[in-house]
């Protein structure tokens, strides 16, 4: 019994078919340790959902100064900050970046009870979606990022 012979270039065309696109996350928060965990569990564990709408590539900065400084607009389908930052608190620096990208979806990472009077315009999604409390569990993770990337 014979396989199929495929060109390179059908193969190349075959594995993007079933190549996952990935949405952009930037996580910006002081705890290097918080980090790296949620890094690696939403590119590790978004991939093995095995859908597009579960793959995410992560970058992070622990200063929020190098995170402004370096953010470029459009780069990004999703920030998550961490509200307690050096130099500038998490509020403060989602102000200055809604000055350069208005359209970027921002999440924000406590450790605490989710505040129920904070105002944050500029954003298209609900108030239960702007806070993620930390510990989470990383299923929990997952589904509150889908649901917030595909708002």
């Amino acid at each position: 019994m014979r396989g199929i012979i495929l060109s390179q270039k059908q193969e190349q065309l075959l594995v993007e078919q079933y190549k996952c696109v990935a949405k952009r996350i930037l996580i910006i928060n002081y705890e290097d340790d918080v980090n790296f965990t949620l890094k690696l569990v939403l590119e590790k564990e978004g991939i093995r959902e095995a859908d597009e709408s579960s793959c995410f590539e992560v970058d992070s900065y622990n200063d929020p100064i190098f995170a402004l400084k370096d953010y470029e607009k459009g780069h990004y389908d999703l920030l998550l900050i961490g509200v307690v930052l050096p130099k500038m608190n998490g509020f403060e620096l989602a102000k200055e970046i809604r000055k350069i990208d208005d359209r970027v979806k921002i999440c924000f990472l406590i450790a605490g009870e989710v505040p129920n009077k904070v105002r944050f315009n500029g954003s298209s999604y609900g108030q239960e979606d702007r806070f993620i409390k930390l510990p989470i569990e990383n299923k929990d993770l997952l589904e509150h990022i889908n649901r917030i990337i595909h708002l």
